[in-house]
């Protein structure tokens, strides 16, 4: 037994869903976590426990009250297709809008863990330097903060490929267009053909351990150095 290609189809579909959202995140969280490293402000709290909610709200909630705002009757289903992007719900960028959302505290996190742990010290070496805060980010920042960015990046992508309930929600079970892995899996087990879903779910398994084995390795290797 093999994987069929409508199996393959859900492969593909669910490492450029994963790439993608990983992606946006890394470019959209890096701030997020950035700000929630450094700020004073009394909103940290309440941003924080936003980012967090992924982590304790069921995923079938999320996925249905951004159905509720991305359909026609919705604020975002609205502004969407006033700007001409038409409905995301079933659609690929509706999947990356969800994950995105879904995600989000496995990225932003681990970097603002990895920026409150580069302290305040080697920014004031830079500033005595006179690098500006772009600078500073890119040249002291960034290279310092490089672990929490692996870690940032390897937890979001293996988020996002184990999804079910949110990309269900938003996405249905549409073959080539929205149908990834974990639904596909779920059809397999509908259908009683058990052999297929054995190969799909051993096959994330396997990609679990790997994926948790190179993180791990990573922090170990990191603290032997230190």
């Amino acid at each position: 037994m093999t994987f069929s290609p409508d199996d393959w189809a859900a492969i593909r579909l669910t490492l450029e869903l994963a790439a993608t959202t990983t992606a946006v995140l890394l470019l959209l969280g890096t701030p997020v976590a950035w700000w929630l490293a450094r700020t004073p402000s009394r909103l940290k709290a309440v941003v924080g426990a936003v980012v967090s909610l992924p982590l304790v709200l069921p995923p079938t909630v999320l996925g249905f009250y951004l159905l509720v705002l991305l359909g026609p009757n919705g604020v975002g289903g609205q502004l969407t297709q006033a700007l001409g992007l038409g409905l995301l719900p079933f659609s690929f960028p509706g999947l990356v809008v969800a994950s995105v959302l879904y995600s989000t505290p496995f990225v932003v996190q681990p970097l603002q863990q990895a920026f409150e742990a580069i302290g305040t010290r080697p920014l004031e070496v830079a500033a005595t330097l006179r690098a500006g805060p772009w600078d500073t980010f890119f040249a002291v920042v960034l290279p310092l903060a490089r672990p929490g960015f692996v870690t940032a990046t390897i937890l979001g992508f293996a988020h996002t490929v184990g999804e079910f309930g949110v990309v269900l929600m938003i996405g249905g079970n549409i073959p080539d267009k929205t149908r990834v892995v974990s639904v596909q899996i779920y059809d397999h087990v509908e259908a009683l053909e058990y052999a297929q879903a054995h190969w799909l779910a051993g096959g994330m398994v396997v990609f679990s351990f790997l994926v948790l084995l190179a993180l791990y390795a990573s922090k170990a290797r990191r603290s032997y150095v230190g």
